[in-house]
């Protein structure tokens, strides 16, 4: 699968953000929690890999399964009002 760099640039942004499940970047890419590592490690400087990979490690919100029922869906700020698209820069 060929990813665009805006599509690169949003899995990463994606990945950053402590509410946005893998399973949304699934859904969005088709790209599986180890792809997004692969994926990460692979365009991020090593440093800051190295910094995502433990801010991630057992946080439950990135897990849409291990999530408390108090998390409710996070919306970014760049997603329509109505529907679940990511609106077009």
């Amino acid at each position: 699968m060929q990813l665009s760099t805006a599509d690169i640039d949003r899995i990463i942004e994606m990945a950053w953000e402590d509410r946005t499940p893998f399973d949304a970047i699934y859904l969005q890419f088709g790209l599986r929690e180890d792809d997004v590592k692969a994926l990460m490690k692979r365009e991020m400087h090593p440093s800051n890999w190295r910094k995502w990979r433990a801010r991630v490690g057992g946080r439950k919100t990135k897990h849409a399964a291990l999530r408390n029922s108090d998390v409710k869906r996070f919306k970014c700020t760049r997603q329509k009002s109505t529907g679940n698209r990511i609106s077009k820069r």
